[in-house]
């Protein structure tokens, strides 16, 4: 199990959000028609206005299933989940209220947030086939052993990236971010509930 505690406690002060903060500041972003992060852009305040939208119906509307519900609440050491994340990441939108829906039903889960452009030294350490692909969680315990890691999106949707990227004539990304956007909701968070279920039951399940 590696140990991961020079990265979060290697005195660098850290913004960490918990959910409800996180999406007060989706919130006021909007408002304020900008985005969070380094670059800004008309289309990424776009984006972020978008997401936000997506997370407040996917916080109202997502349902667990129900060995996910069990395998959540079987969790018995005390950890916290890092969420890596930006507020223009159509990635993070459908993924966060899964995972955020999940911590909640454990006390022991404390879920916290933070975003990849104030954080590149912890970002570059979990990096995607190079990039710096978000969401990405983090699952830590109380010494800040690694427990698992997940993201930057469900198995399906990379693969969809994958195939985007190793196409030549591909089109414009707008079209690209459309399409992934349209999987997600006829995944209805399936995804994201099923690789989380078999992490949880893979590190916390009794057999």
């Amino acid at each position: 199990m590696k140990n991961v505690a020079d990265l979060f406690q290697n005195g660098t002060e850290r913004n960490i959000y918990s959910y409800p903060d996180y999406m007060l500041l989706m919130e006021l972003v909007v408002m304020e028609q900008r985005t969070t992060g380094s670059k800004q852009s008309e289309e990424l305040n776009e984006y972020t206005k978008l997401n936000l939208h997506r997370m407040q119906r996917l916080n109202k509307t997502t349902v667990l299933s129900e060995k996910l519900k069990i395998a959540a609440k079987q969790v018995q050491i005390p950890q916290t989940w890092y969420v890596l994340t930006e507020a223009w990441c159509g990635d993070a939108a459908q993924c966060i209220p899964v995972l955020a829906a999940i911590a909640k039903l454990n006390p022991l889960i404390d879920f916290q947030l933070l975003l990849r452009d104030e954080n590149p030294d912890l970002m570059d350490q979990y990096l995607t086939n190079g990039g710096r692909s978000i969401p990405k969680l983090i699952a830590v315990d109380e010494e800040f052993n690694e427990i698992f890691t997940w993201g930057p999106r469900p198995e399906g949707a990379q693969a969809k990236l994958a195939e985007y990227k190793a196409n030549p004539d591909r089109p414009p990304y707008k079209e690209f971010a459309e399409d992934i956007q349209r999987w997600y909701t006829r995944d209805k968070t399936q995804s994201v509930q099923k690789e989380l279920l078999v992490l949880l039951e893979g590190v916390f399940v009794d057999k």
